[in-house]
């Protein structure tokens, strides 16, 4: 049996999607403002698409406040300030990033522990930290990479 929906429940599920979409978004947006230097040969090119990307997900953000807007029927400016306030009330929500050095010590002791155990040679776990430290191999939130067991990290 085939119900339809109501205008009404399909317009609260699209403004839900769309707060969801802006909530996830906007980690983001925050996680991509990083205030570390980059690499000096590649500084300028990277800034520049950095903040490239961040115009490009500001304008987007832009075309959906008004898209959803227009679909509830309510003006932009309404919009845009209650998804600004959600965004500033699930800000302490998210964890706090571990700094680089926290990240490479683990790192050096998961290395140290490979090495005891006879999974990698010592070679192999200094390679491994020169590349780190080159920068080969992404931040934080890099795209999926989620941690040895894809939850947790550990």
């Amino acid at each position: 049996m085939i119900r339809r929906m109501s205008r009404k429940h399909m317009l609260v599920g699209l403004a839900a999607a769309g707060v969801l979409g802006v909530g996830i978004a906007a980690p983001t947006v925050a996680l991509a403002d990083d205030k570390t230097p980059s690499p000096a040969p590649s500084a300028s090119t990277s800034t520049d698409q950095g903040s490239d990307r961040q115009q490009q997900r500001a304008d987007r953000q832009q075309e959906f406040a008004a898209a959803l807007a227009k679909e509830l029927g309510v003006s932009t400016d309404k919009v845009t300030a209650a998804l600004d306030k959600l965004r500033e009330q699930h800000k302490g929500d998210r964890p706090e990033r571990p700094s680089t050095e926290d990240r490479q010590a683990r790192l050096k002791e998961r290395l140290d522990q490979a090495v005891k155990d006879g999974k990698l040679t010592q070679e192999q776990a200094d390679a491994v930290l020169r590349a780190v430290e080159a920068g080969v191999f992404p931040g934080p939130g890099g795209h999926g990479h989620r941690g040895w067991d894809g939850q947790t990290g550990k």
